[in-house]
C-alpha cells in the first residue's frame, strides 16, 4: 500500500495527493547565530567504537587515518575525543585535567598534534554533576569552557549524564523532574562568551523535544536515544526524525548520531542507507568506526562509502535543506525521502525496508515531480537521461536506491515532446499518466501550441469537445486509475503543447462520526492541538475499533481511493531504544472488509514530558492508497487488527480521515 505523511497546524490545509507538505503547530525559537556549522559538522568521534576507553594512541592514529585515507580533503575535519578522558578528580584551582595514563603528553599536546594535522580539535563535557559513564568529576560550566579554550578546542560535544538532581543523579534519566535545558543554557552562554570560536553540540537523547529549544542554544542537537550496533536503530531513529526535518537550517542541524559505517556491525548495503540518509537529512559526519589502530584498519568498502563525493555534497549542499519523509509502503515494504539542493536538484531515497532484496520502483509524483532531465542513481552508478514518471532499479536488502534528479517539472505536467504522435499528426497520446487515486473526477487541462481559427472538435479517447473559437486551452474531466501506467489519447486539428493533471476532490470524515466500538475511547483535546477537529480516538486494540457507513459521492467511481489519516503518536523509543523500540505505531483501516495496515511513525512536535499534550495530539498525515471502495455506502472502520500480536498493542490514535473521490 502507499502512504504519504505531513503534519497539520490549520483546519483549512491545500492537500496534494503523494505530496508532503509540512506546517509547524509551533512557532520556531530564536536560533543561535554565532556563525559556525553553515552546513553539518563533518569528522570522527572515538566513542562509537572505542566507548569511553580512548587513549593518546588511539588518537593520534585515528587522526593521522583520516589525513592519509583522503578523509580529510573530502571534509572530515573534526577529531573529537569522547567520554573517558578526565581523571576522578579536577586539579586544586577547580579545573577539570585528562588522565596522564591515556593522555601522557596532555589535551594541550593533543590539540597541537591535531591542528598540525589541519584538523580541529573536539572536545567532550557533561552538563550533569559527572560525565556520563565514567563518574568523572562534577562540571562547572564556565571555568570548563575557558579550560576547553585554552586546550585549542574547536568543538564542544555537551552530554546531559548524572543531571537529574530530584531522582538521585542517575546516569540517565529519560524521564526527569525538570527540563535538562537550563544545564545547556550555562554551557552555551559559557561557550558563546569565549574569544575562540567554538562549535556547540547539545547532546541530551531527544529527552523533552529539544528541536524546540535547542536551535536557540546549539549548533546541533541530538534527537534520538544513542545508535546501536544493529540495524534496527536506523529505522528506528529515521521514524523519530520524520517530525522534526523542518527545524534543520544553516548553523542549527538534527544530530542523528555517529556513523557506523565501519564499525564492521552493517552489510554494505545497510553502511549504504545508514550514509545516504544521515546526509540527506543533514545530519553531521562523524565517522564513529575505527580508521586505523593497531588491531583495526577500516574496509576498502566501507571508506569508500564514506568518500562518496556526491552524498557527501547533498549534505554539505548550500541550501541547507533536510530531506522529509515522503511515502511509505508499509506491507511491501519501502519508503521514499526526498529533499532540494542547490541548482534546482532533488535528492532521492528509497529504502528497502525488507531482509531480502527485491525491486522498487519511485514514482516521481509522490515527491512533487513529473520528469527529469537527468537521473543520477548514485549506487548503482548510472545515469538515465528524460526520465518520465517512474524510476525502477534493484535494490538489495535493507538497502537504498539513491536519486539526483536535475531539470525537473512540476507533477501533473505533460510535455507533447514526450508523446507520441499519429502520423497524420492528429491524434497525440500521453503514457505513463500517474494517479494518486482511482477516480473519473480528474481535471485535464489540454494547452495548445495555437490559438483556434474557428471552433474545432477535439476528442480526449473517445469523448468529443468543442474548443471555441481564438481558445488556446481547453478544460475536461477525464477517468484515472491509481498508478503510473494511464494513457490518454487526444485527437485534435490543432497541435498541443502539453497536458495537465489536477486531482480530484476530497471530503474530510472527523473522527467525530465515527462509531466507537470495543475498547476505543474518545479524547477532547487541548485547545489548537488534534487538529483539524480538536478530539480524537484511541485505545485502538484488536477488539477496540471505530466504524463509520459514509456514502461515496454520486460522480464518484469504484476502486482504490487514495486517502489521508490523521493520526497521533508520541510512543517515542528512549528508554526502549535499546531493544524493542521503534518509534512507530500499528493502525489498521478496512474498506467494506478489505484491511490494510500501515505502520505510522511519531508525529509529536513539542515536549513529552511538559507540553500540553505532551505530544501525543500532535497530528500527523498518513497518507495510504486503500481498495475495496464501492457506489453507495462504504464501511470504513479503523482500528488495530492483530495488535495483540505486535510488541505494542495500542495502535496509534485516530483523528480523522481524508478521501480523494
Amino acid at each position: 500500500m502507499s502512504s504519504s505523511l505531513r503534519f497539520v497546524k490549520l483546519v483549512s490545509l491545500w492537500l496534494t495527493c503523494g505530496i508532503l507538505v509540512e506546517a509547524s503547530p509551533f512557532p520556531l525559537e530564536t536560533r543561535l547565530n554565532n556563525g559556525l556549522a553553515r552546513t553539518p559538522p563533518m569528522g570522527w568521534n572515538s566513542y562509537n567504537h572505542y566507548s569511553c576507553s580512548p587513549n593518546e594512541t588511539i588518537i593520534h592514529s585515528n587522526a593521522q587515518a583520516l589525513v592519509d585515507l583522503g578523509l580529510k580533503a573530502k571534509g572530515y575535519d573534526t577529531v573529537t575525543v569522547d567520554c573517558g578522558w578526565t581523571l576522578p578528580s579536577r586539579l586544586a584551582n577547580g579545573t577539570l585535567t585528562w588522565n596522564p595514563a591515556l593522555f601522557p603528553n596532555g589535551y594541550f599536546a593533543l590539540g597541537q598534534f591535531i591542528h598540525g594535522l589541519g584538523l580541529k580539535f573536539g572536545v567532550y563535557s557533561d552538563g550533569g554533576v559527572q560525565m556520563c559513564m565514567t563518574g568523572s568529576p562534577a562540571q562547572v560550566g564556565s571555568l570548563d569552557a575557558q579550560t576547553f579554550q585554552s586546550w585549542g578546542a574547536d568543538l564542544l560535544k555537551y552530554d546531559n549524564c548524572y543531571s537529574d538532581a530530584a531522582t538521585g543523579y542517575p546516569n540517565t534519566a529519560y524521564t526527569p523532574s525538570k527540563s535538562p535545558k537550563p544545564n545547556f543554557e550555562v554551557m552555551s552562554a559559557a561557550v558563546a562568551s569565549l574569544s575562540r570560536p567554538m562549535v556547540f553540540q547539545v547532546c541530551d537523547w531527544g529527552v523533552d523535544f529539544p528541536s524546540a529549544w535547542a536551535p536557540a542554544l546549539g549548533n546541533s542537537w541530538r534527537v534520538t536515544n544513542d545508535i546501536i550496533p544493529a540495524y534496527r536503530t536506523i529505522p528506528r531513529i529515521l521514524n523519530q526524525v520524520v517530525s522534526q526535518t523542518d527545524f534543520a537550517g544553516p548553523g542549527q542541524w538534527l544530530d542523528l548520531d555517529m556513523l557506523e559505517v565501519g564499525n564492521n556491525v552493517f552489510t554494505q548495503a545497510e553502511e549504504q542507507t545508514h550514509f545516504s540518509l544521515w546526509a540527506i537529512l543533514k545530519s553531521p559526519l562523524v565517522i564513529g568506526g575505527a580508521l586505523k589502530d593497531a588491531a583495526t584498519s577500516i574496509s576498502a568498502s566501507s571508506l569508500a562509502i564514506l568518500s562518496n563525493s556526491d552524498v557527501i555534497s547533498y549534505n554539505q549542499d548550500s541550501l541547507g535543506v533536510a530531506a522529509s519523509f515522503k511515502r511509505r509502503w508499509t506491507e511491501k515494504g519501502y519508503e521514499v525521502w526526498a529533499g532540494p539542493v542547490s541548482g534546482g536538484r532533488t535528492v532521492v531515497a528509497v529504502v528497502n525496508l525488507l531482509n531480502s532484496a527485491t525491486t522498487l520502483t519511485v514514482d516521481f509524483p509522490d515527491i512533487g515531480i513529473q520528469k527529469a532531465a537527468s537521473v543520477k542513481d548514485i549506487w548503482n552508478g548510472v545515469t538515465f537521461q528524460n526520465v518520465l514518471t517512474s524510476y525502477t532499479a534493484k535494490v538489495a536488502a535493507h538497502g537504498t536506491i539513491l536519486l539526483e534528479l536535475g531539470g525537473t517539472t512540476a507533477s501533473g505536467t505533460y510535455s507533447a515532446q514526450d508523446a507520441t504522435i499519429s502520423t497524420d499528426k492528429k491524434t497525440t497520446t500521453f503514457s505513463k499518466i500517474y494517479a494518486a487515486t482511482t477516480s473519473k473526477n480528474y481535471t485535464a487541462v489540454l494547452n495548445f501550441q495555437t490559438a483556434s481559427g474557428s471552433a474545432s472538435t477535439i476528442s480526449i479517447g473517445t469523448t468529443s469537445y468543442t474548443l471555441p473559437a481564438n481558445a488556446k486551452s481547453l478544460t475536461a474531466t477525464v477517468s484515472l486509475t491509481a498508478g503510473n501506467t494511464n494513457t490518454l489519447s487526444i485527437t485534435s486539428p490543432i497541435s498541443l503543447a502539453s497536458l495537465a493533471i489536477t486531482s480530484p476532490p476530497s471530503t474530510f470524515y472527523p473522527s467525530t462520526s465515527f462509531s466507537l466500538i470495543g475498547s476505543s475511547t474518545r479524547t477532547t483535546c487541548v485547545t489548537s492541538l488534534c487538529q483539524p477537529v480538536g478530539s480524537k480516538i484511541g485505545y485502538l486494540t484488536s477488539t477496540g475499533s471505530a466504524s463509520l457507513s459514509l456514502s461515496a459521492p454520486s460522480s464518484s467511481s469504484p476502486g482504490s481511493k487514495f486517502a489521508n489519516i490523521y493520526f497521533c503518536n508520541n510512543d517515542i523509543a528512549i528508554a526502549t531504544s535499546w531493544e524493542y523500540g521503534t518509534n512507530t505505531r500499528n493502525m489498521t483501516i478496512s474498506v467494506n472488509g478489505n484491511v490494510q495496515r500501515i505502520e505510522v511513525p511519531l508525529s509529536g512536535r513539542s515536549s513529552e514530558l511538559y507540553s500540553p499534550g505532551l505530544g501525543w495530539q500532535d497530528t500527523g498525515i498518513f497518507g495510504v492508497l486503500l481498495s475495496g471502495f464501492v457506489e453507495g455506502t462504504n464501511t470504513v472502520v479503523v482500528g488495530n487488527e492483530g495488535g495483540d500480536k505486535g510488541l505494542v498493542g495500542y495502535g496509534a490514535d485516530f483523528v480523522g480521515v481524508e478521501v480523494f473521490w
